[in-house]
């Protein structure tokens, strides 16, 4: 008996709620509950749900959902005693579903029928195949936005997530900005708690959330549909929306260019540059060209592989057994760096010539031709550096 209960319980149905936050949707909100429950006729394996969740709405779209819960069995009511924002509607509604519901995964949907759900099993099904986030996306082949928009409501949409995406660098998804989508436990569970204060009550959340995810490498598959217009109400996005939204992307754009692995590369080899250039003047006092050339490379060489390994790749930090070994691999990796330097040097030197260009004024500085294919080199050599340097010295390390 006890293995059979067992048994019963593992192949007992996932369970998944439908999100709807409603500020003001009477005259919508029983249409969506509707056409939502009618949608889950055609999904298998899932216990489906509605959660919707009021923020106290003037016009008491919470007293007709309570009608509508004797109608529909799964249909469940939150009622916000203030009013939070989207984003603090779906957070406290998704702490609901999953830490008091049992829910293993929800969906976010506008009260206005702006989002199909007839491709609601279209998300179970990228669900069911393994992604951890669902997406109903406008900007792919099969998604639209409403063709009865004037032309600058659809230029700011589309130029909109355009801007995000560009800005972010991420061009794998299309489109940052939509609402609709299915969110599983565990990426809820690993995203929530960075997402706090005013800066995400609002439909800045969306761009958060979505942008954090995918951050902490979950997966993310994209459903087409064609967004509707609300035919009751108005649309509860303001300027302010514009400003949020700038004000986050640029912000989280410049810390995860300050965390990233190619911007302390290219501040440790302005810093190798800067000691090439340093004792390169020094040493031309005392060899000829070529020798102090290579000599300052070799200065440079040094302090990259100290620098690199001290936070370039920190994360990959080598052993104090591996330094020697490791170095004469850096030596030889940066060989190429300095093989296409000395190139670019003998090349200029041989058809060009060294001969003063300019005199930087306070420093008394001169600026030669030998600086310039110096310069040069550095720059070229830069990106066979990272490529080696990534590849053969702090190889990424095998998960176990």
């Amino acid at each position: 008996m006890l293995k059979k209960a067992s048994l019963n319980r593992d192949m007992k149905n996932k369970k998944a709620l439908v999100i709807i936050p409603t500020y003001n949707e009477k005259e919508n909100i029983e249409a969506t509950v509707t056409a939502v429950f009618e949608s889950f006729k055609e999904v298998k394996n899932w216990d489906c749900g509605v959660l919707v969740v009021d923020d106290t709405s003037p016009d008491k779209t919470y007293e007709l959902v309570k009608k509508l819960q004797k109608k529909f069995k799964g249909l469940e009511l939150l009622i916000n005693a203030k009013k939070s924002g989207l984003g603090g509607a779906y957070l406290r509604g998704m702490d609901h579903a999953f830490n008091k519901l049992g829910a293993d995964l929800v969906f976010q949907f506008d009260a206005d029928l702006s989002h199909d759900p007839t491709k609601i099993p279209l998300f179970f099904k990228k669900i069911d195949e393994g992604y951890d986030l669902v997406l109903g996306a406008r900007y792919i082949p099969g998604g639209s936005i409403p063709a009865d928009w004037g032309f600058h409501r659809k230029l700011l949409s589309v130029l909109g997530n355009i801007t995000v995406r560009t800005i972010l660098t991420n061009f794998s998804i299309h489109d940052w900005t939509t609402g609709y989508r299915a969110v599983t436990k565990k990426t809820y569970k690993a995203v929530h708690e960075e997402l706090v204060g005013d800066q995400f009550s609002g439909y800045t959340f969306q761009i958060g959330f979505l942008h954090k995810a995918i951050n902490k490498g979950f997966s993310v598959a994209e459903v087409p549909f064609h967004f509707k217009d609300r035919t009751f109400g108005k649309s509860k996005i303001g300027p302010e929306y514009i400003k949020n939204t700038l004000e986050y992307i640029m912000k989280v754009r410049v810390q995860d260019l300050l965390k990233s692995r190619i911007f302390k590369f290219v501040v440790v080899g302005g810093i190798g540059a800067l000691t090439q250039l340093t004792t390169l003047q020094i040493f031309r006092g005392l060899f000829n060209f070529q020798l102090a050339f290579f000599l300052a490379i070799e200065c440079a060489v040094l302090m990259n592989f100290i620098l690199s390994n001290l936070w370039t790749f920190a994360d990959r930090k080598l052993k104090p057994g591996q330094y020697p070994g490791k170095f004469i691999q850096f030596n030889l990796a940066s060989a190429g760096s300095i093989i296409i330097q000395q190139i670019i040097a003998f090349l200029g030197e041989t058809y060009v010539g060294l001969f003063a260009l300019f005199t930087l004024p306070i420093i008394n500085m001169v600026i030669d031709t030998g600086l310039m294919y110096t310069v040069s080199g550095i720059l070229i050599g830069m990106f066979w550096n990272f490529f080696a340097y990534n590849t053969f010295i702090w190889k990424k390390k095998k998960k176990k």
